[in-house]
């Protein structure tokens, strides 16, 4: 049986790329306007059986928002993936470079692709989404628009890839949490990585004790991030991604710094993601 997830943006997204990845052609997109329904829906069993979120770009950094929402929910993350944003050029079948006068999609997305973009006298056209620009190209049967979306826009709206990878930076990934209710997740067979949220008393060296645990513990602290606490005096709780060899080598680390911490939650047990 298919899984029915949700995703930020439409069909067509790269959303629905990594979701593809995770689960397979035949998942089923829920879409949504903002990662806040991407978290509602997913919390809920009788709408979905989760989400799969974005979580931070290779180039801008950290999504905070979306660390927030995670926080606040019930869900825990069981996967992640690392997906190369790749963008391409389409139109309608039959439209030439030279009939082209306007190019339609989200302004990051224009952004990303300035130096194919400035060799033409093209009107750029900023949208809300890459996949909607190309659903509204291939509705309007538009022989002068054209779209920077994903390979995955033109298949599901029947355009052409007249330009494929055009943008600038190839090193361009997006990493994708894979996000199911906590009461349902099943536990990940040969996990080796997992994200923690915790807080220290922030009395002097506080932080630097639970570092060195970890390390001591021989566990990559792959990533380490800041939040604020609502409501505190410019204290912070940190959130830190953990790759280990063993589901016990991480379970000996938790335990140790949780004596060193006021407070700690482990947000997901996963594999980590393959580099696509």
């Amino acid at each position: 049986m298919s899984k029915k997830v949700s995703i930020q943006g439409y069909e067509g997204s790269f959303h629905q790329v990594a979701a593809q990845l995770f689960y397979g052609k035949d998942v089923e997109v829920i879409t949504c306007d903002t990662f806040r329904e991407v978290v509602k829906i997913a919390a809920n069993k009788k709408e979905s059986d989760g989400g799969v979120m974005a979580i931070e770009n290779s180039i801008a950094g950290s999504i905070l928002a979306n660390y927030n929402l995670l926080q606040k929910s019930n869900l825990t993350i069981v996967g992640e993936v690392y997906l190369q944003i790749k963008q391409n050029l389409l139109v309608n079948p039959g439209v030439k470079l030279e009939d082209i006068r306007e190019v339609h999609s989200h302004t990051m997305a224009l952004q990303q692709c300035y130096d194919f973009l400035d060799k033409y006298k093209w009107k750029l056209v900023e949208t809300d989404d890459t996949a909607l620009s190309a659903k509204h190209i291939h509705q309007h049967k538009s022989k002068h628009v054209a779209a920077i979306a994903s390979k995955l826009a033109a298949e599901l709206y029947d355009l052409n890839v007249i330009a494929p990878n055009i943008h600038t930076l190839r090193n361009n990934y997006t990493r994708f949490l894979v996000l199911q209710r906590e009461e349902v997740a099943d536990k990940v067979q040969n996990a080796d990585k997992a994200s923690v949220n915790f807080h220290t008393d922030h009395s002097r060296g506080s932080l630097a004790k639970v570092l060195t645990k970890i390390s001591e513990g021989g566990i990559n602290l792959s990533k380490l991030q800041s939040f604020p606490i609502p409501g505190s005096d410019f204290k912070y709780s940190f959130h830190a991604d953990m790759e280990f060899d063993s589901a016990e080598q991480f379970d000996h680390v938790i335990e140790t710094i949780k004596q060193l911490t006021a407070e700690l939650k482990v947000y997901g047990v996963y594999k980590r993601g393959v580099w696509k």
